[in-house]
Parts: C-alpha cells; sequence; structure tokens
C-alpha cells in the first residue's frame, strides 16, 4: 500500500480509521494495560528498556521545569525524567484511566508524583505557553497528528521543546515488507502468550495498516515544520522502524 501524499494524508487516516479511533481504541487499551510493559518487552525481543533510553538521552531537562508527557500510558517518560531530574514538574495525559491507573502506581512505587488527566488529547486542557518540554510516544499512529501537534505547539513555551518518538513507515520498500511480516506474527504470538481479550486480537490488522498509512521519519518532520516548529532534527533506527524527533516552539 501507496500512503497519500503529505498533504492529503491526514484526512485518508481519519476516513480510514474513525472509526477504531472513537470507539475501540479505548477499549483495546483498557484491556492491555495491566500487562502493556511485559507485552512491549516481549514483543520488542527485550528492546524496550533499550527504546526508551535512547529516546530520553535526546531530552534535555532543567531543575524546575514543567513536563507534559502526551499519551502517558503507563508513565514510563514521566517516571524515567523524574529518576533524573526530581525537580521537574510533570503532567501526564491519557484518554485511558485503566493505563494511568497503572502509570500511577508505578510513580508512587518509586515515590514520584505524575500529574494525571484523563481527556482526549486532540484538544488539551492547558493554557496557552504554559510548557517547557512535551514529550509522545509510541501513539502519534493513532492520534490525528496535525490537530495533536498544533496543540503541542500550543501549550508549550516559546522556546518550549517538543520531543516525540514512534514506530515509523520505513522509508525502504524491502525493509517495509519484512517490518509487517514480523509484525503479523509478533502481535498473533503476543496476543496468544498474554491471552488478549476480543477487543486487542481483533485490531490486529488495523495496528499494521495504521503504519502503512503512517509517516516516514522524513515525512514527520516536514509536517513539524509546516506547522510552525523549528529546528527540527531527527534520528532514525533501525532502518527508519523507529524515529526520535525533536523541534522547538518559536
Amino acid at each position: 500500500m501507496t500512503p497519500p501524499p503529505i498533504a492529503t494524508r491526514e484526512l485518508a487516516r481519519e476516513e480510514r480509521f474513525s472509526m477504531v479511533w472513537t470507539q475501540e481504541l479505548n477499549t483495546v487499551f483498557a484491556d492491555v494495560a495491566p500487562y502493556y510493559d511485559r507485552a512491549n518487552y516481549f514483543a520488542s525481543l527485550g528492546l524496550w528498556g533499550f527504546f526508551l533510553r535512547r529516546f530520553m538521552s535526546t531530552v534535555e531537562v532543567h531543575p524546575g521545569e514543567r513536563v507534559l508527557d502526551v499519551c502517558a500510558g503507563t508513565n514510563a517518560i514521566g517516571i524515567a525524567l523524574l529518576g533524573r531530574e526530581p525537580t521537574l514538574e510533570v503532567h501526564a495525559i491519557d484518554r485511558s484511566a485503566e493505563m494511568q491507573e497503572v502509570g500511577r502506581q508505578r510513580a508512587e512505587a518509586r515515590g514520584f508524583r505524575v500529574r494525571s488527566v484523563i481527556d482526549d488529547v486532540h484538544t488539551l486542557p492547558y493554557p496557552d505557553n504554559h510548557f517547557d518540554i512535551v514529550t509522545l510516544q509510541f501513539a502519534t499512529r493513532h492520534l490525528r497528528v496535525r490537530r495533536v501537534f498544533e496543540e503541542i505547539h500550543r501549550v508549550l513555551k516559546p522556546g518550549g521543546r517538543f520531543h516525540h518518538s514512534d514506530m515509523l513507515r520505513p522509508g525502504n520498500r524491502v525493509v517495509e515488507v519484512l517490518y509487517y511480516a514480523y509484525l503479523r506474527f509478533c502481535l498473533a504470538f503476543t496476543g496468544f502468550v498474554f491471552r488478549s481479550g476480543p477487543a486487542a486480537l481483533n485490531c490486529k490488522n488495523y495496528f499494521i495498516n495504521a503504519l502503512k498509512m503512517f509517516y516516514s521519519a522524513e515525512e514527520l518532520s516536514t509536517v513539524l515544520r509546516e506547522l510552525g516548529y523549528r529546528d527540527v532534527g531527527y534520528k532514525a533506527v533501525f532502518a527508519g522502524m523507529l524515529g526520535f524527533h525533536r523541534a522547538v516552539k518559536p
């Protein structure tokens, strides 16, 4: 499948996946919340921690800064940042109360406080120019990208940094074919091992198709520049299957 041009990509993604985004994903993440982190370690062949460390290495923090983690899930980002700089004021927003409950327990077990909001990330409930840093990891494939990136731009302070990480659509066709083949096997096997419920099992094809319609590392950089971010840079790893982006609000 060849995705449509960048100019029409978001419309095509919404037309194809809107039903899943609005009606199915909440049930999926409620199902997987108790074993989400363990399943990711399993599915990534033990590399999940490596991915987090690589992403965290791109995020520079200073004492007392205010941070927002969008689609925070089980608070892996917030916990990692507070472990590095305990004076940070860390906020988390996610639409899954079940995922955030797991994240709350994980943070409290480390003695950390993460201020959590359960809400739709497409309309962030924060004032303009409010955060020094915004992070977003492993969720953008399930979002209206431009809308969320515009909201992040709005809530960042001038000079604030946006750090993004996600699975991406590889630029190389051969890599792309092998990548999807592995993911099909991996999703099915992981669902079997962790006894996923019907909602998660029924979304296996969606997860592959969402990647096929997603952005490459360079395309995502283009979207960020078009939305007014500056100093956009990225690191692509594993032949473009994963990317870490950094952008600044002017």
